[in-house]
């Protein structure tokens, strides 16, 4: 996530087109870097539960924060130029945060400190 938005700040153009989506700026990269921070802090948030071990919190947070590519694939597959290619990343997204998610918060340690 931390990536993503980095380069959401960093190469709105780049990013965009890995999105799955063509915003036409005139040299207005806000969308851009609302979005990069979004992510950087959303990349924060899950690298500090993972640190401080709050496993249970980081598998709550996974699970809810599943909103947010789900929104982002909906927005990418309303667009009439994209292909099921780029909505990948978003499914990715998807699964990938409900599985870990859900492992973490079945896990039997979730409930103790590490």
């Amino acid at each position: 996530m931390i990536f993503i938005g980095a380069r959401f700040l960093l190469s709105p153009e780049i990013a965009e087109a890995g999105f799955g989506i063509h915003f036409n700026e005139h040299g207005d990269y806000s969308f851009h870097y609302i979005k990069g921070i979004r992510d950087v802090f959303s990349g924060i948030i899950i690298c500090v539960l993972l640190l401080s071990k709050q496993i249970k919190a980081l598998g709550l947070t996974l699970l809810v924060g599943v909103i947010i590519p789900f929104g982002d694939l909906l927005i990418a597959l309303s667009k009439q130029y994209n292909v099921a290619a780029q909505a990948t990343p978003h499914i990715s997204a998807i699964i990938v945060c409900s599985v870990c998610g859900v492992m973490l918060l079945l896990n039997k340690t979730s409930n103790q400190k590490i």
